[in-house]
């Protein structure tokens, strides 16, 4: 496959993961909180707020969207090994790392204004992990990316 044909399977990937996403955020999971305060009226307090923490939690992913679609530009440019790429890659590191803080501090705060339940505190550990594996491996292959970068542009000036 060339750099245009893996481009564009980029770009469809990052469209359906948008899509999907937005069917999560904004019918899956507003449903289930209905449905779940419908069978436990108890909750009815925890639902709005649950639902906007869970909402912020969306701004960083659809953000890391748009710098994966960049990438992708990029590499249908026949540009994979640059410092735009390498720069974005940074920041897809520090919004997951961001979206997994915020995450953990608003478990903490739910829980610590007695609107969570420990249970999913331990079981949201597992989303905040995730998170930080994706931070993890977006800033090793954001600093791989600058030294191939530089060895590029090094071999571009030899003769």
């Amino acid at each position: 496959m060339d750099q245009r044909g893996f481009s564009r399977w980029l770009k469809a990937v990052i469209v359906g993961v948008g899509i999907c996403g937005g069917i999560i955020y904004f019918y899956v999971i507003p449903t289930w909180g209905k449905d779940l305060v419908s069978m436990y009226p108890e909750f009815g307090n925890r639902y709005f707020p649950w639902l906007v923490i869970l909402w912020i939690t969306g701004i960083p992913c659809y953000a890391v969207l748009v710098l994966g679609w960049r990438i992708a530009r990029q590499i249908g440019l026949d540009n994979s090994f640059s410092e735009i790429n390498a720069r974005d890659l940074k920041y897809v590191a520090w919004m997951a790392i961001l979206d997994a803080t915020f995450f953990f501090a608003a478990n903490v705060v739910m829980l610590l204004m007695n609107m969570s339940h420990p249970a999913v505190m331990i079981g949201s550990l597992l989303v905040i992990f995730a998170g930080i594996a994706v931070a993890v491996v977006a800033a090793t292959g954001s600093h791989l990316i600058q030294k191939a970068a530089k060895l590029k542009e090094e071999n571009d000036l030899t003769i």
